[in-house]
């Protein structure tokens, strides 16, 4: 019962946030939405930012659900990669577009979008990181710090999020499909002849 009223706030606050934007939205719109006390939603959640954050994490954790289920596939390293660069992109794109007016809070203040980043970087990193120590243990990849590079590709494909979401690069002919390969071909094989 518990979990459930937790989960019921997360996902009326997300509703709102999404309609109204984060600012527009009150406790007490969220608890009227939910058929709750305002004190009841104050024995879960201390405030709005703490709400949001768990709205945040909810919307982080079908990200990384998606990810985990590419890692466990019984495919190669580099067909992970691929698909795991795909899915990331993907996904980020339907988790904005769902969540209305947060888009716009997306494209608008920078420092909130890193905050948020912050919170699944680390988890994102540590997926990719399985994928490269597979890469690596299988002879089909050679990188001297597993951890950097893992790090450097996520925060290679958070750079892409917003002219991906937008579908800014289309103008140049690069659609989902082509910006994925080229985004796992640069990672994979890079530009160097050897």
């Amino acid at each position: 019962m518990v979990k459930k009223t937790r989960e019921k706030f997360i996902e009326v606050a997300r509703q709102l946030f999404a309609r109204k934007g984060v600012e527009n939205t009150t406790m007490n719109d969220i608890a009227s939405a939910s058929d709750k006390g305002r004190r009841t939603i104050y024995t879960y959640f201390k405030s709005k930012r703490e709400i949001f954050n768990a709205v945040i994490d909810n919307e982080s954790e079908q990200l990384l659900a998606r990810l985990r289920f590419i890692v466990a596939k019984p495919i190669s390293p580099e067909e992970k990669l691929q698909e795991y660069v795909g899915c990331r992109l993907q996904t980020m794109r339907e988790i904005v577009s769902r969540n209305g007016s947060l888009r716009a809070g997306f494209f608008r203040d920078v420092r909130k979008v890193d905050r948020a980043r912050s919170i699944i970087t680390r988890k994102e990193a540590s997926l990719l990181m399985e994928i490269l120590h597979e890469g690596i243990e299988s002879g089909d990849f050679r990188i001297k710090n597993v951890k950097e590079c893992a790090l450097v590709i996520v925060n290679a494909i958070h750079g892409l999020d917003v002219p991906y979401i937008r579908d800014s690069l289309s103008q140049y002919g690069l659609g989902d499909e082509r910006i994925q390969k080229v985004i796992a071909d640069l990672i994979l094989n890079g530009i160097i002849v050897r």
